[in-house]
């Protein structure tokens, strides 16, 4: 039976990543689309500037854009996926929560929340157990789970495989695609012969989401990783895939035979969006490549390469797409485990 879902925000460059991923999915029907006030009430087509690389889906074009209020979604709604601005988010996702919809967002508001489950399904699945938390504690009949910064979920399967020989420490440095920015977050005057060595924000997001997605959860709370984590966050002229230098230190001794063994062994889960292997390791030291190696699996598989021992244990290059695995598409493969584990 389907699942019938909607996109919050569904004009904006995530928004329309997820009307392209949900095209022809085996489980989700699209069933609404809403917007700012100068979109609603507009076909789609008209609404959107779409800048995809595959053209509108001809049902979706023809959608009318709703406004952004629970008033103005359907009550027969299982899942809202949610692109909206943090700023916006902040303010409208709960009134969806207080109003009975489950949301599973892409917006950074919330994701460090102590009952809000931050989850990679392969990954921490189990922290899904915190919407009774959250149910409890806020009074919510919705629930809401968020999935992590793009540059987050590049790195983090990468030290999940590496957890099992005790991850102590992480240094990473991000060569971060400008679509990460938004369609307007960067200028061709500011990016074009030039790196920009700051992105606002980006860095404690890494730093901090990172040790939460390897935390713990005992059934009430999330206790963060041990693990220090310092980030330094770089926007380079690519326009999709965040390539991330990464330095591990190790409590036990790890050659990067074991290291690589480690990545490629490293479970999947069995949901539609997901790829069949999680992580890919090259052997070849000059990959990964965001033009060559962003749209594997569909954009949802991370790519490593280039692992090298230190003193204190391994470094290494990984990869992922930034607006499908590292934005709409983690979104959707949340919302396949919210179905899967029945909380929809």
């Amino acid at each position: 039976m389907a699942v019938r879902v909607g996109i919050l925000g569904a004009t904006g460059a995530v928004g329309q990543r997820f009307i392209q991923l949900l095209e022809d999915h085996p489980t989700f029907e699209l069933a609404a689309l809403t917007a700012s006030e100068s979109s609603a009430g507009k076909r789609y087509d008209e609404a959107a500037k779409w800048r995809v690389n595959t053209p509108i889906p001809d049902d979706v074009a023809a959608m009318e854009v709703g406004s952004t209020d629970p008033a103005d979604v359907p009550d027969d709604i299982d899942l809202l996926f949610s692109s909206l601005p943090s700023s916006v988010a902040a303010e409208v996702e709960p009134e969806f929560l207080e109003a009975g919809y489950v949301v599973s967002s892409n917006s950074s508001n919330d994701r460090m929340a102590p009952d809000v489950p931050l989850t990679i399904p392969e990954i921490n699945p189990g922290h899904l157990d915190l919407i009774e938390v959250q149910r409890d504690e806020r009074g919510w009949d919705g629930a809401l789970v968020k999935n992590p910064n793009c540059s987050t979920i590049t790195m983090v399967p990468t030290l999940a495989a590496l957890d099992q020989f005790g991850l102590e420490r992480v240094d990473v440095t991000t060569l971060q695609a400008v679509s990460g920015a938004g369609y307007d977050g960067v200028t061709s005057m500011e990016i074009i012969d030039n790196a920009i060595p700051h992105i606002g924000g980006e860095e404690e997001k890494m730093e901090t989401e990172s040790r939460k997605l390897l935390g713990s959860f005992d059934g009430a709370e999330v206790a963060l990783h041990g693990a220090e984590v310092n980030a330094s966050c770089n926007r380079i002229p690519t326009l999709d895939g965040h390539l991330e230098s990464v330095f591990a230190d190790l409590a036990d001794d790890a050659s990067p035979e074991d290291v690589a063994a480690a990545m490629r062994e490293y479970p999947g889960v069995d949901l539609p969006s997901a790829p069949e292997q999680l992580i890919h390791v090259f052997e070849d030291n000059f990959r990964p490549q965001p033009r060559l190696d962003r749209e594997r699996g569909d954009g949802m598989q991370i790519s490593a390469g280039g692992i090298q021992a230190t003193e204190r244990g391994v470094k290494y290059n990984c990869l992922a797409h930034n607006t499908i695995r590292g934005a709409a598409g983690a979104s959707v493969l949340n919302g396949e485990l919210l179905a899967q584990e029945g909380w929809i």
